[in-house]
């Protein structure tokens, strides 16, 4: 943009049109590349936004990247989620101490579909580096045996009326 100043200056200025959608982003395919680039080199989510806004990348809509719209993004373009424990399956239980999906399952003698259950009653905490990652579960020993305690008295059969 030119702008010629009432004294008779001009100056020149660049700024990027910010758009409603990465549909009509100037220069996707730069980003594409680098969020790629970046994916490739086992970079999470979070990594990955700020390496973009380091690298003076702005989102569509003018705002910082965030790992939320890196996640969107790698989900438009195809790109996989990185693993924290790369290709390998999910073992019981995380360098940490904490568990696994399978791990707290299997500690509680349950299905996988339960401990996620559990995690959206409130039964069980947990946590995900970033969305699409392997859950990290904290479960105590004192926790376990409640937990199993709790599924004994659930799971015992109910005496019929007299």
């Amino acid at each position: 943009m030119n702008i010629l100043w009432q004294t008779g200056a001009k100056s020149e200025h660049t700024m990027r049109r910010r758009v409603h959608s990465y549909d009509d982003y100037d220069g996707l395919e730069t980003l594409r590349r680098r969020v790629s680039e970046l994916n490739r080199a086992g970079k999470m989510d979070k990594e990955i936004a700020a390496a973009l806004n380091q690298e003076g990348f702005i989102g569509a809509r003018g705002c910082l990247f965030q790992g939320e719209n890196v996640w969107l993004l790698r989900q438009r373009w195809g790109l996989p989620t990185v693993k924290i424990n790369g290709t390998d399956a999910n073992p019981a239980r995380w360098p940490d101490g904490s568990h696994s999906i399978q791990g707290a399952a299997a500690a509680l003698d349950v299905t996988p579909q339960t401990i996620f259950k559990y995690l959206k009653r409130g039964l069980v905490t947990g946590r995900q580096m970033t969305k699409g990652q392997p859950w990290q579960i904290d479960l105590t020993d004192h926790q376990i045996l409640h937990l199993r305690d709790r599924l004994q008295r659930i799971r015992r059969p109910r005496m019929a009326a007299p």
